[in-house]
């Protein structure tokens, strides 16, 4: 399975990419933070590509906002550290543009930008700092094809 990754750049919230996995295990190092130690003796995922809102699945323990699992035919999202803004933004809808077209997604998570590579991270690295990690239905309702990788993508509130 692909990471599912909307990579946003800057506050502006015009994003350059969809991302299937950072393949590092490191701090984006605009957070301060520690970035754990990532050995795949830890969990054979570890900094591979593979996440998923639903249970059992190697995308961690359910969602920040609602202590819940999602199915990956949700149009939810999670917002990296910065932008997921301590929680304000959970359960508000943000609306994604890419390919031409626009969806709404509900933000039902934080891809933690500071801590990673433990078991409360599924042992996978940080995020960076400009990240919308999307469920594959956003990835389908935007008509993006998951293995490319990176995709231009552009983000605001509803």
């Amino acid at each position: 399975m692909a990471i599912f990754l909307l990579v946003a750049l800057s506050t502006s919230h015009i994003a350059s990419s969809l991302r299937p996995g950072l393949g590092v295990c490191r701090a984006s190092g605009y957070l301060p933070g520690k970035s754990g130690n990532c050995e795949k003796s830890n969990d054979p995922d570890c900094c591979e590509d593979g996440k998923s809102f639903e249970k059992g699945k190697d995308g961690g323990g359910p969602s920040e906002c609602d202590n819940a699992y999602h199915s990956d035919k949700e149009m939810v999202v999670a917002l990296s550290t910065g932008w997921f803004k301590n929680m304000a933004r959970c359960g508000h809808r943000i609306k994604i543009t890419a390919n031409g077209k626009s969806v709404y997604a509900k933000v039902v998570d934080e891809c933690d930008s500071v801590y990673g590579c433990d078991e409360d991270h599924n042992y996978e690295p940080p995020c960076a700092d400009n990240i919308v990690d999307a469920s594959p239905a956003v990835w389908n309702a935007l008509g993006l094809d998951q293995n490319v990788g990176m995709e231009g993508i552009t983000w605001s509130d509803e």
